[in-house]
């Protein structure tokens, strides 16, 4: 699924690096532990979370994370903006709460499948 259709499906706003949003992804991960994230994520996926600060940029990065969307409405910070543009991470904001987005996602065949087993 590129992040076109992710948009699409979750009608999400696409908030920068809108030049890479044919980017495909396979899997995605809902969570806003980024502990969890370090833990558990093993391939590039779309990365859903409520939470706001530049860590989630960081992860993201290190995780090799090429997408985060933003839930219920919540809007990144001008730094994690900026951060975002440099590392050429897209970042994208739906109005939808996590679970219903996830569920979105999942009922269009975007699996969980980048997500290590516990």
């Amino acid at each position: 699924m590129t992040i076109t259709q992710v948009a699409q499906t979750i009608d999400a706003q696409i908030l920068c690096n809108e030049q890479l949003q044919g980017l495909e992804v396979s899997s995605a991960c809902g969570s806003d532990l980024m502990s969890d994230v370090m833990a558990f994520v093993k391939e590039q996926v779309l990365l859903l979370t409520g939470l706001i600060n530049v860590q989630v940029i960081r992860t993201a990065n290190l995780m090799d994370i090429g997408a985060i969307c933003f839930v219920r409405g919540k809007q990144p910070t001008e730094e994690m903006i900026s951060m975002a543009k440099e590392l050429g991470i897209i970042l994208l904001s739906t109005k939808l709460p996590l679970f219903p987005a996830c569920g979105k996602l999942y009922s269009s065949g975007l699996t969980g499948y980048g997500v290590r087993e516990i």
